[in-house]
């Protein structure tokens, strides 16, 4: 169980590093030409760039604080936001019937409802 959820915390805290650094330094155009892109059309430059820097510390957070033993509960609170946060794209993308996106993001909510409960739960770092 263990050695699953660090797998999923590597591959979320990949998929997280790569969103978050695509929205700081992509332009919002080549975004929102981009499939499942289209919702930075509507969001202005800085809320864009806000949620690129969210991801990449969310990317920190699932790993950096188990591997430095440094407030490694902030592991499943940041799984936790995470579910939030891929909540919040599923509701944005159903309303652009972005499917391809919306699969994505279930994924995504899947594996970090699955690494908050671990961690959480039977494999905490805690104890």
């Amino acid at each position: 169980m263990n050695l699953a959820l660090w797998i999923v915390a590597g591959l979320l805290a990949a998929v997280m590093l790569a969103g978050g650094l695509t929205k700081l330094f992509v332009p919002k155009e080549r975004l929102a030409a981009a499939p499942g892109g289209g919702w930075t059309g509507d969001a202005s430059t800085g809320f864009v760039k806000t949620l690129g820097a969210v991801e990449v510390a969310a990317a920190a957070g699932v790993v950096l604080p188990a591997v430095t033993g440094v407030a490694p509960i902030m592991v499943p609170v940041t799984a936790v936001c995470w579910v939030l946060l891929m909540g919040g794209a599923i509701v944005t993308h159903l309303r652009r019937h972005e499917n391809i996106a919306i699969t994505a993001n279930i994924a995504y909510l899947a594996l970090a409802a699955f690494l908050a409960w671990g961690r959480f739960g039977p494999e905490s770092f805690t104890g």
